[in-house]
């Protein structure tokens, strides 16, 4: 059996990392990268993927990657991911398995494996639900469009009203002409 495994908010300024294992117990039509989906298609898909296979999602909060940093964070999600799977064949999307032996790599495995593109699915989807309910929380910050990454209008809002409660306080925004967001 295989594990595939992806992430969703590493690259984000804002909202927690989310970190997905798949192990699909049926073969799922219309499986593909998340970001390569309409919202709705991964929406029907992630009930589809939930009903059909064994998965884990882990979290690590805003404050949890600013303490530990992404590639810790990472290699815990991995390790417990793996251990929760025992026995079975792990594939991680990218290229790094950021110090967890046993598991195997792949660059773009979550547009051409069918358990990578399910975690990418699970983590996406599920990472998404949760900043929509943070847009209705900090309504000044436009989560519902950007998902906490930064694109222009959430630069805009942090230099409009200052960091939201969920920013990530470690990452340094060049166009802030700052050393670091706060």
């Amino acid at each position: 059996m295989l594990c595939g495994i992806d992430e969703a908010g590493r690259g984000c300024i804002a909202g927690p990392l989310v970190v997905a294992g798949c192990v699909l117990h049926v073969k799922i039509e219309g499986l593909a990268d998340s970001k390569m989906l309409s919202p709705k298609k991964r929406e029907l898909l992630f009930e589809k993927i939930r009903q059909n296979s064994h998965f884990k999602i882990l979290w690590f909060s805003h404050r949890r990657v600013d303490d530990w940093g992404l590639s810790h964070c990472l290699h815990v999600a991995l390790r417990r991911i793996k251990n929760h799977f025992n026995g079975c064949e792990i594939l991680m999307d990218g290229n790094c398995t950021f110090g967890v032996d046993g598991i195997q790599t792949l660059v773009k495995a979550d547009a051409t494996i069918p358990e990578v593109s399910a975690a990418s699915i699970l983590a996406k989807v599920s990472r998404d639900r949760y900043m929509l309910r943070m847009d209705s929380r900090y309504p000044l910050y436009g989560f519902k469009g950007h998902k906490g990454y930064g694109a222009k209008s959430h630069i805009q809002a942090i230099k409009s009203h200052g960091p939201s409660p969920i920013q990530r306080h470690t990452f340094v925004l060049k166009s802030l002409k700052q050393p670091s967001l706060f």
